[in-house]
């Protein structure tokens, strides 16, 4: 197996994408402006069509464009022949795709998509074709060769035309000031959505299923506390019920590694001091990113009371995404 020529190859395929793709960004001008114009002057569903990878290319626009705020359905250009055109309703702009802008089952479609009045976009890498010519708005995706070894598979068209139906809903969604709260209003069943909608008050265990301990229990009594309620941690309480400190199963781990003799110690002695906390208010993605976003993951966040620095109770990672949560 020649190692050094295949992975010359990927490298350079990755190499020239990125190229062709930073290449598109300055390209972007009146005739995308025109295609987002066009889509927000319409309101209908927008019908995305193409065939072969453009067909695939497609479905995932029509998806991006529905998951952020823009009503819109995949339509295979030949099942359209057969019957499903019938998806059009007055007004419905279509996006075309079509690397050579001449595809037979696309260019087709264009007849009778102007009879119902719906204007098109054609994504295409040839201005000079017959579905460019007859659409209303032209985004023009040219790109020199192909990156794959032969210049022949359509893998930098595939990749501008995905990049380019992203643009256009990202664009959109800024015009329509789509926000995180619309976005988890379209994702209710999804990690994504209940992170956005769900807070940690909703999710966290309460105090009265937390192991709690004051700075003074001696070890043993530390563990059996957390052995008692297994959850990975227990939150260290001063008397007023305020958190001094958090001791986890990795505390305890480290504790006996460390120390030969430690029935003596108390959680004061290898407690976390000033952990990192969540408060019930704050959202799961909020939590999720205090969390992960660090050099050091963590895997339960004591919950405060923010004002008063009291404990309420421990979140753990596993119950953000534990399957039970709808």
């Amino acid at each position: 197996m020649d190692t050094e020529n295949f992975m010359q190859a990927a490298r350079k395929l990755l190499c020239a994408e990125a190229t062709a793709l930073a290449d598109l960004s300055t390209r972007l001008g009146k005739s995308f402006e025109s295609a987002v114009a066009l889509l927000l002057q319409h309101h209908g569903k927008v019908v995305v069509s193409g065939v072969g990878k453009s067909g695939l290319i497609a479905q995932k626009i029509a998806a991006t464009l529905c998951s952020t705020g823009t009503p819109a359905v995949f339509l295979h250009s030949t099942d359209a022949m057969h019957g499903d055109i019938g998806i059009f309703q007055a007004g419905d702009p279509a996006i075309l795709i079509s690397k050579s802008g001449s595809t037979a089952e696309v260019v087709r479609l264009l007849p009778i998509i102007k009879q119902v009045g719906s204007p098109i976009i054609a994504l295409v890498c040839n201005v000079n074709s017959p579905l460019a010519e007859q659409a209303d708005v032209v985004i023009d995706l040219a790109v020199g060769v192909e990156a794959d070894p032969l210049g022949l598979a359509p893998t930098t068209s595939a990749l501008l035309t995905l990049a380019i139906g992203d643009a256009l809903a990202a664009a959109l969604m800024v015009a329509r000031n789509f926000n995180a709260t619309d976005f988890a209003r379209f994702h209710p069943a999804g990690q994504l959505g209940r992170n956005l909608t769900m807070t940690v008050g909703e999710v966290m265990h309460p105090l009265s299923r937390v192991a709690t301990v004051s700075p003074s229990l001696p070890f043993r009594e530390i563990v059996i506390a957390m052995t008692t309620f297994s959850l990975g941690a227990g939150c260290v309480l001063d008397k007023q019920g305020r958190l001094a400190g958090l001791v986890t199963d990795g505390d305890l781990r480290r504790t006996l590694r460390k120390y030969e003799n430690f029935s003596q110690l108390t959680a004061a002695d290898f407690m976390t001091r000033k952990p990192v906390c969540a408060h019930p208010a704050m959202s799961l993605a909020e939590a999720v990113r205090l969390m992960e976003e660090r050099p050091s993951q963590l895997s339960v966040l004591p919950v405060v009371e923010p004002a008063s620095e009291t404990c309420l109770g421990l979140l753990r990672i596993h119950d953000i995404y534990q399957a039970s949560i709808v």
